[in-house]
Order: structure tokens, then C-alpha cells, then sequence
């Protein structure tokens, strides 16, 4: 969560390095990140639920695969690039400092990718976007804690009702859960599913703090830096797990009892992995292109896109409850939205006030 004072699109520095691009081309560079964000965050959910439904059952597996693709992320790496002043030069924190925060909040998301697996699992794929889409309750409460963000009348809102849509998930008898799950393990798949939305958001707040205590900086180059080398982090401690628990011994035979074939098994996980880096490479961009607020809030966007998707492609039962919820869900979404647009009316007309904070966004 970025500061509440942090306009949602201004980029005024002309030392941007997108400062120059016609209106047209700006716009059209906005699109295209969003449209990976959207579909790349969607797509991997969808994926991730389709590996579980037809024979997969490797949690490990499901978040090696979170972070496995990370090497695509230096494609754009490469090819944008932000010039570094000599003074930022003299100012970078030493290696050990930087390695150590990369190195922190890398085992966290792996962490918390396990969580988002294991909730996966045992839910569908519409009933797990809801229930995360509590991340901004918790971002909400943390900011304000944490980040010093204030805790307006429509921010309660957002929190109340977005709790409520949560909670009428958690009673509905009527849930879709996916076959073989039992009601225990229904819970079991909401209340896991609420701390990975709950480290999630813990997540953002350190990110953010590490921008403005350690990095302290935001360009292109830092964001994408911070993707990469907690990515490369989560990678190893989520192979570890996948080792060290003996998940790896019945992958063979995981692949030949795959019910749409062994090469369908391959290519889940494949597209799986890239789905989530062009999420990434989209969370990334609109953090370059406009700002990180904007970022995080295209991001919870998909929350509400994802579960359409599911019914639609998985055939997941949409009731009246998940119905409700899902309304509900959007509403506190919405209520969010405008507040950053009141926040973003009060920067815009005093500039110099704004003490702009990064922030970062899932997940991808």
C-alpha cells in the first residue's frame, strides 16, 4: 500500500525516461501492462486450480512454479534501463544490507506461495481469488501501523464490507468445493488462504519499507531488481521444500496419472510459471510507467476478474452466497478506488507535499 497522499498517475520528472512518449504511445504502454497483469495474475490461478483438479498433487511443485520463471524478468531488465546520478551512486547501500532485506522477504514469499498453494488445493479457483481479495483489509490495517497510512471513513468501508464478503464465504454451505475435498479441509483451505492474504500484505509493507529506509529509491531498475532477486530466493528455498519433503519422488508418477496426458502435465506447469512473470513484468511496468498505487490497484482489480474466468473456463458453481460475495467484494474494491482518487485530487493540486512511497504488488 503506497501512502495515501501518492498521486495515482503522475510521472512529472523529466529525467523519466518515458517523459518524451506522445499521449498516444503513454496510454498505449499503460494497456498493455495492465492487460499482462490481468491476464497473467488470472491465467496463473486458473492453471494452478487445473494442474490440482486433473491428478496434480504436489504443493511444492505448485510453488517452485511461482517464481520458477524469474530469468524472463531480465528480458525487460535488459532492455530498460534507469540512469543512475552520481550522487544515488554514492548513496546505495552496502551489498550485505541489500542482500540480507532480498534474502528476508525472498523466504517470505516463499512462504507465502506455500500458503497460496496449499489454499488452491483446497478450494476453487473463484472461491480463492475472493478470499484474497482480503489482502487490502490487512494492507489496510498494516499500513496503518506500519506505513503511517490514515484510516479514512471509505477505507473502513472497504475493510468492513470486504470482511463480510470473506465471512459469508466461510459459512456458505452451499460451497463449490472441488471434488474430494472435505468440509475440514474446506476450512482448512479458507483459513490458509486469509494468512497468505494476511503475509501478503505484510509483504507490502516491508517491500515498501525496504524502498524508503534501504533502497531508497524507485525506478524501473530497483523495482524489477527487488522482483528478480527475491524470485531467485524463493526459487531455491521452494526447491529445498520440494527435496526435503519427498514431494519430488512421485512426480513421475504424478505425470503419468495426469488425466490430460503427460505433456499437458508439462505445459501446466510451464505456463503456470510464465503466466506468473507476465503478471510480474506487468506489476512491474505500471510501477515504472505511472506508480506503484496504481499498480496495486489494477492488481486487486483481477481479484474480482479472476473468479468470472473460473466459472467460465472451470465450470465453478457460482450460488447466490459466492454471488453476494462477489458483489460485495467489488463494492469494497470500489469504495478503495475512490479514495485513492480523492487522495490523488489533494496531491495533484499540492505536488510538493507528496512524499511519494513504493510499494509493490502480488504477486505475482
Amino acid at each position: 500500500m503506497a501512502d495515501s497522499q501518492q498521486p495515482i498517475l503522475q510521472k512529472d520528472d523529466a529525467q523519466h525516461p518515458l517523459a518524451k512518449l506522445n499521449r498516444l504511445h503513454f496510454w498505449l504502454l499503460v494497456a498493455l501492462n495492465i492487460v499482462f497483469l490481468l491476464f497473467g495474475q488470472a491465467a496463473a490461478v486458473i492453471l494452478g486450480r487445473f494442474y490440482y483438479e486433473k491428478g496434480g498433487n504436489s504443493k511444492w511443485m505448485a510453488t517452485v512454479v511461482q517464481t520458477a520463471a524469474f530469468p524472463l524478468l531480465f528480458i525487460p531488465y535488459l532492455f530498460i534501463s534507469s540512469p543512475q546520478t552520481h550522487s544515488e551512486a554514492s548513496n546505495r547501500p552496502s551489498i550485505i544490507t541489500v542482500s540480507v532485506v532480498y534474502f528476508v522477504i525472498g523466504v517470505l514469499v516463499a512462504g507465502d506461495n506455500m500458503l497460496y498453494s496449499i489454499g488452491l488445493l483446497y478450494l476453487s479457483a473463484s472461491t480463492y481469488s475472493l478470499i484474497c481479495a482480503t489482502q487490502l483489509v490487512f494492507s489496510a490495517v498494516l499500513s496503518y501501523f506500519l506505513n503511517h497510512q490514515k484510516f479514512t471513513a471509505l477505507i473502513m468501508n472497504s475493510v468492513v464490507v470486504l470482511s463480510l464478503s470473506a465471512s459469508l464465504l466461510a459459512v456458505n454451505e452451499d460451497s463449490d468445493k472441488p471434488s474430494g475435498v472435505t468440509k475440514s479441509k474446506y476450512v482448512i483451505g479458507f483459513l490458509v488462504t486469509l494468512a497468505a492474504s494476511a503475509m501478503y500484505a505484510l509483504l507490502l509493507s516491508l517491500m515498501q519499507l525496504s524502498f524508503q529506509k534501504v533502497l531508497k529509491k524507485e525506478t524501473f531498475s530497483v523495482v524489477l531488481e527487488m522482483q528478480i532477486y527475491t524470485a531467485i530466493v524463493a526459487t531455491a528455498v521452494s526447491t529445498v521444500g520440494l527435496f526435503a519433503s519427498g514431494e519430488w519422488k512421485t512426480l513421475h508418477g504424478e505425470m503419468g496419472s495426469f488425466t490430460a496426458g503427460k505433456l499437458a502435465y508439462v505445459m501446466t506447469l510451464v505456463w503456470t510459471a510464465i503466466a506468473w512473470q507476465i503478471c510480474s513484468v506487468g506489476v512491474v511496468g505500471l510501477v515504472f510507467v505511472v506508480s506503484s498505487l496504481f499498480s496495486n490497484v489494477i492488481s486487486t482489480l483481477s481479484l474480482a476478474i479472476t473468479p468470472i474466468a473460473s466459472v467460465m473456463i472451470l465450470h465453478d458453481k457460482m450460488n447466490g452466497v459466492k454471488a453476494i460475495a462477489m458483489l460485495m467484494a467489488i463494492w469494497g474494491f470500489c469504495t478503495y478506488i475512490y479514495q485513492n482518487y480523492v487522495d490523488d485530487n489533494k496531491a495533484s493540486k499540492a505536488p510538493s507535499a507528496v512524499d511519494a512511497t513504493p510499494n509493490e504488488s502480488r504477486s505475482c
